[in-house]
């Protein structure tokens, strides 16, 4: 395998589109990786994010646009001439081959000399943990241990560029979870770029350097997942991207933070951006961003809780303030008693924890 000093190369998409008939799958997808970095594509079914992994993989070609690779441009370069990674989610293993010659074959179709292939494919196993299992078919392994065969057959032959389509999608939660792990590992230990497709937000935000949100063939935000989950771009991507509170709101002032209010009567602050007053938009606060107190803590808004569930290390408060809009709160559980439903409390958030986005109707 290469060394742990090794990066990978440099994928760029450029405008690239691909329809079929009238219906747009991709439409003028642009980005770039940096060497060595981990970039999910997320979204819904639909979205548009395999087709684009398979315009990288060359399995699909674009109606317009380009794909390089360091550079070169390989948009109509067939699969066996982009020299790329492949994992799928249904591993798509030759049941009648042993582990070795599964990790083998692709070293073989490459002609190279057995002495090599053999150190590589043990290489390959050690790093996934399955030296042991060499001499096995598929069938007598476990659907975790079938994945990290797959991840090796896609690793033996040191490729630029790892792409990952849904690979973790036939797991329970428990090995995803495992499995998360090890794949994130594994890339850091080789540095090589990847592109991991998966609808799974907890997967990506975990697992990624940056992450593209995709939606009807677009990618609505690109960014870190930090960025992504406390800066969401988009309606889209703050109702995709965990649970949030959107509050729609008009600027009754700007100076010098702004001030919002909602329909209800809801005012509260905003860090202050390039907003007009009367103005209107769309204010965006986490759960856990609320904080709860009893209802005698003064200048906070009022309500009361409405339903209270346990999820393990935290509890989800849905709240109806006294001016009728409704919060959805998050809160560590630390082992104090809970807020019951019908309990009077106050909730509060600084203008800090505020984002803003376009008032535009989904």
């Amino acid at each position: 395998m290469r060394s742990p000093h090794a990066t990978g190369s440099a994928l760029e998409l450029r405008d690239v589109a691909k329809s079929y008939g009238t219906t747009a799958a991709v439409h003028d997808v642009s980005l770039r990786t940096a060497p060595g970095e981990f970039v999910s594509f997320l979204g819904p079914s639909g979205s548009g994010k395999t087709t684009t992994l398979m315009l990288v993989a060359g399995f699909l070609f674009p109606d317009r646009g380009q794909v390089l690779l360091d550079g070169t441009d390989i948009t109509a370069a067939p699969p066996h001439r982009r020299n790329l990674g492949m994992v799928y989610q249904n591993y798509a293993l030759f049941p009648h081959l042993t582990v070795a010659r599964n990790v083998a074959f692709p070293l073989e179709m490459r002609g190279m000399p057995r002495k090599e292939i053999d150190r590589r494919v043990g290489e390959a196993l050690e790093l996934v943990q399955l030296a042991d299992k060499a001499g096995q078919r598929p069938r007598q392994l476990s659907g975790g241990q079938q994945q990290r065969v797959a991840l090796a057959r896609a690793l033996v032959f040191e490729p630029p560029v790892l792409l990952m389509d849904e690979p973790l999608g036939a797991l329970d939660k428990k090995l995803r979870l495992e499995m998360q792990n090890e794949i994130k590992s594994i890339q850091r230990r080789l540095r090589i770029t990847t592109i991991y497709v998966t609808h799974d937000q907890d997967e990506a935000l975990s697992m990624s350097d940056r992450v593209a949100v995709m939606r009807a063939g677009r990618i609505e935000q690109i960014a870190t997942p930090t960025e992504l989950y406390g800066r969401p771009a988009t309606r889209f991507v703050a109702e995709f991207i965990g649970a949030a509170n959107l509050l729609p709101a008009k600027v009754v002032g700007a100076k010098p933070q702004l001030t919002l209010c909602t329909p209800s009567g809801l005012t509260f602050e905003a860090a202050t951006v390039d907003r007009a007053l009367g103005a209107t938009l769309t204010a965006v606060v986490r759960p856990e961003r609320i904080r709860l107190t009893a209802a005698a803590a003064a200048g906070r808004h009022a309500g009361r809780v409405v339903e209270a569930a346990f999820g393990g290390g935290l509890w989800r408060y849905q709240v109806r303030l006294d001016t009728g809009d409704r919060l959805l709160a998050t809160e560590a559980n630390l082992g104090t008693p809970p807020f019951k439903p019908g309990d009077a409390v106050k909730a509060w958030w600084s203008a800090d924890d505020i984002t803003i986005i376009e008032d535009a109707p989904e």
